[in-house]
């Protein structure tokens, strides 16, 4: 350190741990970093962002700008996806300082001539440290500022702004202050930030009495493309063990033709490498892959790192497992739940490398497939260290590949998870049902330390999740949490068939389906009376055609006179496509209620008229003033997403501004 370093940089954000992980963006993103950045007494401080990407040698660099109270902001455009470094440096710049004095000495009519001597020796000074080009021209600026008579001009040509910058930028570095960290970003794919998820069992699509196939998968591809959705995840598709299977609602004893839980993975005719024969074969799903893309749909894959008793890891590496004193394997077990079917690896082996390079090799084998989304499986009940190496060693083979962590568990973990790399993150949306409940975890999840790392995915059911909501809600309650998912995260997903058929049937006193598809083959009549895919295509398409609904932090709640109605704002950047929504969340009454618009977001002026255009049901209504009135159904109507358009007066006629 140089004491003559005077600056001082602190409070940086957006930072991870101080450092330890990086940021989360997407491509395209601007990012913005902030910093307290100031210097004792009073002279002026100039303050630069540097950036790079990952593996570059060289620093780009932009000036930043004094917000307040010493806080200075700056940003840069992220690029393609792949990890940047970013970090700060500030100097006190005295060429800058003297050009504020000597104005301020001018105006008060001070003689400024040692002033501008003193301006001369700091630009001679400047030019002893510049290149060559930029020598020559600050000699020439120190001639010119020597030789002027007129006082006005030679103030004038000391003011010059572009000759401050010049001095700055090339020469008034030399006691400049580097923040000691180099902070990262890791930059997604836009999919990290918006997706439309649906899970399917592939078993479950060949139709009554017949084990489905990915063949059959494809078929039903155009249906899902026409609901608006653009990623299919999968449940593991290996081969599935025999010892230990369920049977139906998870019966400890097996019938014969019962298939077993897909997540009891590995049999005689292999382990995660391999599909499960009645599915198909590898080349199937490569057509799968092939033919979802073509649609715009990605295929998802479930990762659930765990066996069968029959898996071939067993025998091949039992040093992976922990073997109980009477000699038989320990089963996974979440007290008082018992899975006997399934059998977790033991990360503490002393072959722990061993068993960490070949999961990577089970990842990288479906990548090589061609997929680039995965759903892990109960991520929080592996080592965090495993997950920070695989993912780094996932994304430097590909950086476009997309986690989404299954981890329905403490806060801490989950927001750990994230860090480590996780693109996005299930989440407690399933079980925020009130008003208060909902506003203060958006909040949290939007406006808290996590909105810098996580993505939250809202889910309003999943194979193990069948909420009481849902359970008494009936239809309407279906659609209610179908609308606040797709809504208020710019990702969602919903457990395909029993959603979109509003199967609200479950296990006694429990969130488990009653005959989950977990444990048997379903044969689902896709086009039942009172399925939602209508709606969900209609949301979809919304999604799509609006870039508010695209980002999750872009929320704000807006005023009504109902705790029984949500209601928000998705605002745009350049708001121009701002939405307003509102949902009834009680699924059994009607709601009337007074929204409050706020005029001053959409720039309309008091007293002025504009257009309501709720984007759900095309209905259109001409508005005046803060409040409107509207009624929510939650059998035909329980939601409205309002699109304002305000009128722009022309001379001759009247036109609407889109």
């Amino acid at each position: 350190m140089d004491g003559r370093q005077r600056i001082a940089i602190e409070t940086v954000n957006p930072q991870v741990n101080c450092g330890r992980f990086p940021v989360q963006r997407i491509a395209g993103d601007e990012m913005v970093v902030q910093a307290d950045i100031f210097s004792d007494g009073h002279d002026e401080v100039v303050a630069l962002l540097l950036y790079r990407r990952q593996g570059e040698q060289d620093w780009q660099e932009t000036l930043m700008r004094r917000l307040d109270n010493d806080r200075w902001q700056g940003s840069f455009l992220l690029g393609e996806p792949g990890l940047y470094q970013y970090t700060l440096m500030g100097w006190v710049d005295h060429f800058r300082t003297w050009q504020r004095d000597l104005e301020k000495r001018s105006l008060a009519g001070q003689d400024v001539a040692v002033d501008l001597r003193i301006g001369v020796n700091i630009i001679e000074q400047a030019a002893k440290e510049a290149s060559e080009a930029d020598a020559a021209r600050l000699r020439l600026a120190a001639a010119a500022l020597s030789r002027e008579a007129e006082r006005r001009q030679a103030i004038a040509l000391g003011l010059d702004a572009e000759l401050a910058d010049l001095i700055s930028t090339c020469c008034a570095r030399g006691l400049a202050t580097r923040f000691p960290q180099e902070l990262s970003v890791w930059v997604d794919r836009k999919k990290a930030l918006f997706s439309s998820w649906y899970e399917l069992f592939p078993r479950s699509c060949g139709g009554p009495g017949r084990h489905g196939s990915l063949r059959d998968c494809i078929g039903l591809l155009d249906e899902i493309a026409e609901m608006g959705f653009d990623v299919l995840y999968l449940p593991p598709i290996h081969p599935i063990g025999n010892s230990k299977r369920k049977g139906k609602n998870n019966a400890t004893t097996a019938e014969p033709s019962d298939p077993g839980s897909p997540w009891a993975i590995g049999s005689q005719l292999g382990g995660h490498k391999s599909v499960h024969p009645e599915l198909g074969g590898i080349e199937e799903f490569r057509m799968l892959v092939r033919e979802a893309e073509s649609r715009g749909i990605e295929i998802a894959l479930d990762i659930a790192f765990q066996c069968s008793p029959d898996h071939p890891y067993l025998k091949e590496h039992p040093e992976w497992f922990l073997w109980r004193p009477d000699g038989s394997v320990q089963y996974a077990e979440n007290p008082p739940k018992k899975y006997q079917d399934i059998v977790p690896f033991n990360f503490e082996t002393s072959d722990w490398r061993g068993l960490w390079e070949e999961l990577k090799s089970v990842l990288f084998f479906w990548m090589d497939q061609g997929v680039r989304i995965f759903r892990i499986d109960n991520p929080h009940t592996k080592p965090f260290p495993f997950w920070e190496w695989l993912i780094a060693q996932a994304k430097e083979r590909s950086s476009d590949v997309i986690f989404l962590a299954e981890a329905f568990t403490r806060p801490k973990i989950m927001c750990r998870l994230a860090k480590l790399g996780f693109s996005q993150s299930y989440s407690y949306f399933a079980w925020r049902n009130s008003k208060e409940e909902l506003t203060e975890y958006l909040t949290e999840l939007t406006r808290g330390e996590a909105s810098q790392f996580m993505r939250p995915n809202f889910w309003p059911n999943t194979p193990d999740i069948l909420t009481e909501y849902l359970q008494y809600g009936g239809r309407p309650a279906f659609m209610i949490r179908l609308v606040l998912a797709a809504t208020l995260s710019s990702n969602y997903g919903i457990y395909g068939p029993p959603f979109e058929l509003c199967i609200g049937e479950a296990e006694p006193r429990s969130e488990e389906y009653r005959h989950a598809e977990k444990y048997e083959i379903q044969s689902w009549d896709r086009n039942a009376p009172g399925n939602l895919k209508q709606l969900i295509g209609t949301l979809n398409r919304i999604r799509r055609d609006n870039s508010a609904l695209q980002s999750t932090n872009n929320l704000e709640f807006y005023e009504t006179d109902s705790d029984s109605v949500l209601y928000f704002g998705k605002l745009s950047r350049d708001g121009r496509n701002s939405l307003l929504v509102a949902v009834n969340l009680d699924p059994f009454r009607d709601q009337h209620v007074k929204l409050r618009i706020p005029l001053q977001l959409f720039g309309i002026d008091p007293g002025r008229s504009y257009l309501l255009h709720d984007l759900l049901s095309e209905e259109m209504s001409i508005s005046q003033g803060e409040w409107n009135n509207v009624r929510l159904d939650p059998r035909t109507a329980p939601a409205r997403i309002y699109r304002i358009r305000t009128w722009l007066r022309r001379e001759a006629d009247f036109d609407y501004y889109l």
